[in-house]
């Protein structure tokens, strides 16, 4: 398109989707494809909210301020995005996951070791 600002920048079809380096990885991913608005997840508290945001709208972000010939170009670059960010939000469900269970089992040791130690039962 021969206007270059960004405002009024046409965002095609294939661009409009949920990007999961967005989610994941927000500011870093902000950085790389010249989205700055993702560093409002600095912010604490509010960045909870934003990186929803950014999920939703990082691949209009990165299309508008990127350089992007055609969206197959862009696909190609966001989907290993998407990939290290699926995978980070799968390991992370899973660690935190793990970590529930980890003091569950704690708590049920030394609930079992108190009740052997003093005779009482609940």
């Amino acid at each position: 398109m021969p206007n270059d600002d960004a405002a009024y920048r046409y965002i095609p079809e294939g661009v409009q989707s949920w990007n999961w380096g967005a989610f994941m990885f927000n500011f870093y991913w902000g950085i790389g494809n010249k989205s700055y608005l993702t560093l409002f997840c600095l912010i604490p508290f509010f960045n909870i909210i934003w990186a929803f945001v950014c999920g939703i709208k990082g691949n209009e972000w990165a299309w508008i301020n990127g350089n992007y010939s055609d969206v197959k170009t862009f696909q190609a670059v966001q989907k290993t995005w998407n990939r290290a960010g699926l995978f980070a939000f799968i390991f992370s469900v899973i660690a935190i996951v793990l970590v529930i269970l980890f003091y569950v089992f704690i708590f049920a040791a030394i609930v079992v070791n108190y009740q052997n130690e003093t005779g009482t039962t609940y």
